[in-house]
């Protein structure tokens, strides 16, 4: 909707069109008029530009952070510890560092108030994210305390193609008035890390060594983490033009302890715009190729071009990485949907991009948008990767590195934990030590609660699966080779050693670990001290070993016994992790259906429906029972899927063979019912929870499963998590919503040396159009209700098998499979 300002300059009215608000609806767009402090927070975590290299949350050029607003910029896996001193409790922790301020630019007209939050009224006020070019776009007509109208049009990019340069574009417009401009353009280092209140007693400075300096037109600001000492570095340029033309403005330096930058000063004339460009280069330490960053960041300013021209390259370079991310479907509230979809690539794909390979980093659960879990990588990247493989598995292969770079602190770990091999943390940072804290401090009743998730040790298995997969889609033996191998044999002793035998059952038993479902960290008479038995647990490791054995098989192949000679793998070792895999005890409940883990069927109902009826959102039922004096391990119920990621990892033409090589006998037609058990006891207290009961719940009730999906695409868009998002996004959350109509409605896998396709889409889903890279492949599908179309590009990569619906296909480049699907019974919920 187009809308129109008036206001007077002399004898003459000028009417003001916000060019924004003439924008159409799109899908590549998300749009927000009025600025609206109750929602700031999560406006710029989701307004957050990056380039996998580094990223800058939403916030205004102007703004400062004063709990309400908060700039902030953070280089991908630049961490520093700090020790803080709170209630009696020392403590340690490493965070992804807020790292200096580069945004600050802001204007003041003759001798009035620069423009900054409550300095001036504000008449209107338009911010549009671009997904599509990845540009943030803000216009606002403000008027001073003087009574001067002045229009205000802002670009902002990240740019993709130059990981180091960040640039921003000013457009300062008098409405009705003459006389002198002033704009002041700095780079701020009074920053800290202060983004999450749950952390807010605890120490929050990271940087000092501060340096600042200016030489002609350019300024720069240098400073160092205070305990991992990384050097990081920012120099900038400020171009003013007046009507699109060059202009000469008065330079006054801005130097302070922590700050340099420039006053710019020129006369300027109502109707007249004043252009401020400002471009940005920033380095660190840890940057390849630099002899420092300073000179580096100095060297990549005098060499970059205009804005103009670095929004152009930048331009072209979304336009390539949307092809590569290409993803069209039909859904019922089509813009909306489509929306949600493109928003949640973009944000992956900008949190872990090409820049990304070339870094010794991991998948930041809450990408690089806040400071939410401290920047820690959890085991999100198992719902990140998917969509990765079959699309840049060359910047999976990089992240897999950063597992395997990690491997000594791994094998410390497991130590430890009284265990051989490795054992990955449940939170990782810079060097892969154990990042989880003791305890975290519960709102709801004021006391520290103990915080035992370092007991899922299933992070392991989420590397290992992550393993697996990348080869199932690149058939890259070199890597499994030379890393992965390593990694999973390390993985199969640590779960090896930690199995204890029965002999009288002849069954192993997993004991004292924590599931996926976090609610549970041991028995109701003892707590913190891990669970047995747990099924996903068991089930998934006895899927790891029979893979490690199968590495075994397929590098024997290609390369000597060195390799097994060098890990030190023998036949007594293989022979051992066959016997375990086939004989790990798996719980079920008195009906068969199977148990969360041994003596689930002894804890007490939970009623719903009154904490429902008291309490309103009950996601975090942790905190709400510990303020009781009560403890959610005394109950039935999970924060989100845990016998349930069986069948979110694993289809049931892989599930039912591994449970039958333990020795027990699945019926598939159980699935139904135990995801129905299950869902009905779980709070859905992470954003993770309704992706995967999306998912389960495909088959089934395949209404359900879109009813399931529009939520988790909503989670973050309308923050449903209570404040959460603000501290970060959810990649993990936003990956699989994608990965849902990637592989989850195509059933499509990449298992046994072949992509098998066995499609079920919802009624409210028309059609996917989509491409993907397989195995040096690049195969173009349209999937429908009625028919499944595969298209290779023309290449020379060896032909590779695709399975639909049961039957094989030989399919080289240049060739294509068009499969019609047998017709379903109208309004039917449920495929076969």
């Amino acid at each position: 909707m187009t809308k129109a300002f008036s206001g007077q300059h002399g004898s003459m009215t000028t009417h003001l069109v916000c060019s924004l608000c003439e924008t159409p609806d799109s899908q590549w767009l998300l749009s927000y008029t009025e600025a609206d402090p109750t929602d700031e927070g999560t406006r710029e975590a989701l307004l957050t530009l990056g380039n996998g290299y580094l990223a800058t949350r939403g916030a205004a050029p102007e703004d400062t952070a004063d709990g309400v607003r908060y700039p902030a910029t953070y280089l991908a896996g630049v961490y520093n510890r700090l020790t803080s001193h709170v209630h009696g409790r020392t403590r340690d922790d490493e965070s992804l560092v807020n790292v200096m301020n580069w945004l600050p630019l802001t204007f003041r007209a003759e001798d009035g108030p620069w423009f900054a939050p409550g300095a001036y009224e504000v008449e209107h006020w338009h911010e549009v994210l671009d997904m599509q070019h990845g540009l943030l776009l803000r216009e606002a007509f403000v008027r001073d305390p003087g009574h001067r109208r002045t229009r205000l049009f802002q670009e902002r990019l990240v740019a993709l193609n130059r990981p180091h340069t960040v640039a921003l574009r000013t457009v300062i417009t008098p409405i009705d008035w003459d006389g002198m401009l002033h704009v002041r353009s700095l780079l701020d280092g009074e920053v800290r890390n202060d983004n999450v209140a749950a952390f807010d007693a605890l120490a929050k400075e990271h940087l000092h060594e501060f340096a600042t300096g200016h030489q002609d037109d350019a300024h720069w600001i240098v400073a160092e983490t205070n305990q991992s000492d990384i050097r990081v570095a920012m120099a900038a340029r400020t171009f003013l033009r007046r009507d699109d033309r060059p202009a000469i403005a008065a330079i006054e330096d801005i130097e302070g302890p922590r700050q340099a930058g420039h006053q710019l000063s020129l006369p300027t004339s109502a109707g007249v715009p004043v252009t401020a460009d400002k471009i940005v280069t920033v380095f660190t330490a840890r940057d390849k190729a630099i002899s420092e960053p300073l000179e580096a960041a100095r060297i990549e300013l005098d060499a970059s071009p205009g804005f103009d021209a670095l929004r152009s390259e930048h331009f072209l370079a979304w336009e390539h990485l949307w092809k590569r991310f290409h993803l069209s479907f039909q859904g019922d509230d089509g813009t909306a949907e489509r929306r949600a979809v493109n928003l949640h690539v973009f944000h992956v794909t900008q949190t872990l991009s090409r820049n990304t390979a070339d870094l010794d980093v991991g998948v930041p659960a809450r990408g690089l948008h806040g400071e939410g879990y401290r920047g820690h990588v959890f085991w999100d990247e198992l719902f990140v990767f998917p969509i990765l493989n079959l699309r840049v598995p060359e910047l999976t292969r990089s992240l897999l590195l950063y597992r395997y770079r990690r491997l000594p602190q791994a094998r410390l770990l497991a130590r430890e934990t009284g265990a051989a091999g490795a054992l990955f943390p449940w939170q990782s940072g810079s060097d892969g030590r154990e990042e989880t804290p003791w305890e975290f401090f519960n709102p709801r009743s004021g006391r520290w609660m103990a915080d035992n998730s370092r007991r899922q040790y299933h992070i392991n298995i989420a590397v290992a699966y992550n393993i697996w997969l990348y080869y199932q889609a690149t058939a890259d033996v070199d890597f499994l080779a030379a890393y992965g191998a390593e990694l999973l044999v390390e993985i199969a002793r640590f779960w090896a050693s930690l199995a204890e035998y029965d002999s009288a059952a002849d069954r192993y038993h997993l004991r004292g670990l924590m599931g996926p479902d976090e609610f549970h960290d041991g028995y109701p008479d003892r707590p913190g001290r891990g669970l047995d038995d747990n099924a996903y647990v068991n089930i998934m490791t006895a899927w790891t070993l029979t893979r490690v054995q199968e590495a075994h098989e397929i590098l024997g192949g290609h390369h000597t016994e060195d390799l097994w000679q060098r890990l030190g793998v023998t036949s007594d070792e293989l022979r051992q992790w066959d016997h375990i895999s086939r004989r790990l005890h798996v719980p079920f409940l008195p009906g068969g259906l199977l148990a969360q883990f041994e003596g689930y069927a002894d804890l007490e109902e939970f009623d719903w429906a009154a904490y429902e009826r008291k309490y309103g959102n009950i996601g975090r039922l942790d905190l709400i029972l510990e303020a009781e004096g009560d403890s959610t391990n005394r109950y039935k119920l999970s924060k989100q899927p845990d016998v349930l990621m069986l069948f979110y990892l694993l289809s049931v033409e892989e599930l039912a063979p591994v449970l039958e090589r333990l020795g027990y006998t699945f019926d598939p037609a159980t699935i139904p019912e135990t995801v129905a058990y299950y869902q009905a006891r779980t709070s859905h207290g992470s954003t993770l929870s309704r992706v995967v009961h999306s998912w389960v719940s495909s088959r089934g009730n395949r209404e359900g499963s879109w009813e399931l999906l529009c939520e988790a695409l909503a989670a973050d868009l309308a923050d449903t998590q209570g404040g959460t998002t603000k501290e970060g996004i959810h990649l993990g959350a936003m990956a699989g919503t994608v990965d849902i109509l990637q592989r989850c409605y195509t059933g499509l896998e990449t298992r046994a040396d072949a992509l098998r396709l066995h499609p079920c889409l919802p009624e409210n889903l028309k059609w996917l159009d989509f491409d993907l890279r397989y195995r040096g492949h690049w195969l173009h599908f349209q999937i429908s209700h009625e028919h499944v179309l595969v298209h290779a590009r023309p290449g020379t990569a060896a032909p590779v098998d695709v399975i639909v619906d049961g039957r094989r296909h030989c399919l080289e480049g240049g060739e294509r499979i068009l499969h019609r699907l047998p017709e379903k019974p109208p309004h039917s919920s449920s495929c076969s």
